[in-house]
């Protein structure tokens, strides 16, 4: 049987990717090394971010503004909840220069894409945000976009609905079973995992950190960099209503380079926070997955404790993830250089699950029509100068 699609890698982008095919076509089939959800990719750690005004660009709003509608249709076509809507604080100085995944100007750039769509937000100023938002510690010249409709997805729910429901619509999903190697032959690409062979007439590589290796022998094989991210969960000592998702939206600190998410574990689960390091390449292969307590400690002090209050110096727990960065921050959707029955989504570039399920559209769209409703053109490869 030759299918209609193979998605290989089960993460944010090819579970959607799978759901939206299955939709049009039981004729598709879903490949992960592993079982998704699980812990050793860039999906996982129970919260992402989702918002809709796109500092990283405006050209992404359109991602997540269609990645908002498919996660409520999701939301009432099963019951399950994905989307939590806790409103959306992002901290900086209007001009500053700091660059967030490689791009400067990302509150004003968030504030432009805010009034070009419509958005609907606040500005606030140093002395609103300390009424407000007493519990984050904020500078003088510092002001606030407020969002409403921002808030946080559950990652492994997003990825198990999609699953699901791809199975229910007659997609077929292989787990722990490895892609070796795909040729493609009279008109047909035949797909070779560590278990069987398949054929198919248009093949979808969504592996994530994994992604280099099928770019290999293409002058994009250096194109990629995977870093490892660490997830902390800091003990709540004082005001802990203060960080309940009634009193704290999802937030971004842009110039003190720190975002985190309410307090949804309790009092005993902590307040989630993180950075971005850039430091080091890694890969998924030889990532460090421990954390230890000296990079906490830095954490706390370097991060933490100067920009909330209440919150304590103890770890509840740590995740470590990885992002798969290209050059400028931005995705990459296309056609293999080698192939064009071979589709490429990867490379989220520390942002991409807020816009996952709309990326999964366009790729069913790619692979089923060969044409997207959506305008791709800055995802495209040849946007990286080789």
């Amino acid at each position: 049987m030759i299918l209609d699609a193979i998605v290989v890698g089960l993460g944010a982008m090819g579970s959607a990717a799978i759901y939206q095919l299955s939709k049009q076509t039981p004729y598709v089939l879903g490949i992960d090394q592993f079982r998704p959800p699980h812990t050793l990719g860039s999906t996982h750690g129970e919260t992402r971010i989702t918002r809709q005004a796109i500092g990283e660009g405006v050209y992404f709003v359109p991602l997540a503004l269609r990645s908002y509608q498919i996660w409520r249709e999701l939301e009432q076509r099963t019951g399950e909840q994905l989307l939590t809507i806790t409103g959306g604080l992002f901290i900086g100085k209007e001009q500053s220069d700091v660059q967030t995944r490689h791009k400067p100007g990302w509150l004003r750039t968030t504030i432009d894409a805010a009034k070009t769509y419509g958005i609907a937000h606040r500005i606030l100023d140093t002395a609103i945000l300390r009424q407000e938002f007493p519990q984050i510690r904020t500078g003088p010249d510092d002001i606030g976009y407020y969002e409403e409709e921002a808030g946080f997805l559950n990652p492994e729910r997003c990825l198990s609905v999609q699953l699901d429901q791809a199975i229910r619509n007659g997609a077929s999903i292989r787990t722990n079973e490895r892609m070796v190697s795909y040729e493609w032959k009279d008109g047909v690409l035949t797909v070779r995992t560590d278990h069987t062979t398949y054929q198919t007439r248009k093949l979808i590589l969504t592996t994530g950190s994994w992604i280099s290796e099928s770019l290999r022998d293409t002058p994009f094989a250096d194109l990629l960099r995977v870093y490892r991210q660490v997830l902390y969960w800091f003990d709540i000592q004082d005001n802990y209503q203060h960080y309940t998702p009634d009193r704290m939206p999802v937030f971004i600190l842009n110039d003190r380079e720190v975002y985190g998410f309410p307090a949804v574990g309790g009092p005993a689960g902590g307040l989630k926070l993180a950075t971005e390091v850039y430091a080091q390449p890694t890969s998924p292969q030889s990532v460090n997955r421990e954390v230890s307590e000296a990079e906490t400690h830095a954490m706390y002090e370097r991060f933490v404790a100067p920009n909330f209050v209440g919150i304590g110096p103890g770890c509840v727990k740590s995740a470590v993830c990885l992002y798969t960065m290209t050059p400028n921050g931005d995705f990459i959707i296309d056609q293999h250089p080698a192939n064009p029955h071979v589709l490429l989504a990867s490379a989220c570039s520390g942002h991409g699950f807020k816009h996952s399920a709309a990326v999964g559209q366009i790729l069913a769209e790619l692979a089923l029509q060969e044409q997207t409703m959506f305008d791709i053109q800055a995802f495209r490869l040849a946007s990286f100068d080789r």
